[in-house]
């Protein structure tokens, strides 16, 4: 299984004054990092990768912690680097280890890549989003994403 998380609440990028890279989460975002930790934290984890962004390292910093892996700065996962995010997807589906991997990126990041996995014929249930916090299940067999599911909040119904 690969998680797709998008990052959590991190307020009004225009209202932001620093470089946007920098921008963390707000009050909101911290108890949706903390939501993501609680419904994943029991899970079998191989690997936790983000972008470089503050917002999505502090989104699953709490899963770190709850879980003790190691956090992985992947340069694939940061803004506009969706063509990367799917070959690192694709490659960790090969790859096929034991446990979770968790990937964190942004809204406009990952629905490119879920298109790019239904071209692969990656099937979808539920509803489709890219919510703040939101997570996308995607199902690994025999080397490729076969199947996706969307949950809007992490642990909880769509």
């Amino acid at each position: 299984m690969i998680l797709l998380v998008r990052h959590a609440s991190a307020g009004d990028r225009y209202r932001w004054w620093g470089d946007d890279v920098d921008r963390p989460l707000d009050d909101h975002g911290r108890v949706q990092a903390e939501s993501l930790a609680e419904a994943y934290g029991d899970s079998p984890l191989a690997a936790i990768l983000t972008s470089r962004a503050v917002r999505c390292q502090q989104t699953v910093a709490p899963l770190t912690q709850r879980t003790d892996t190691d956090l992985v700065v992947h340069p694939a996962l940061f803004e506009e680097g969706a063509a990367a995010t799917t070959d690192l997807v694709r490659e960790l589906a090969r790859a096929n280890g034991n446990g979770f991997s968790v990937l964190c990126s942004h809204a406009d990041v990952i629905p490119e890549v879920l298109r790019d996995l239904m071209f692969d014929g990656m099937q979808v249930s539920g509803v489709r989003g890219c919510a703040m916090a939101s997570v996308w299940e995607l199902t690994v067999e025999d080397g490729r994403i076969t199947h996706g599911h969307y949950r809007a909040r992490p642990g909880q119904g769509c």
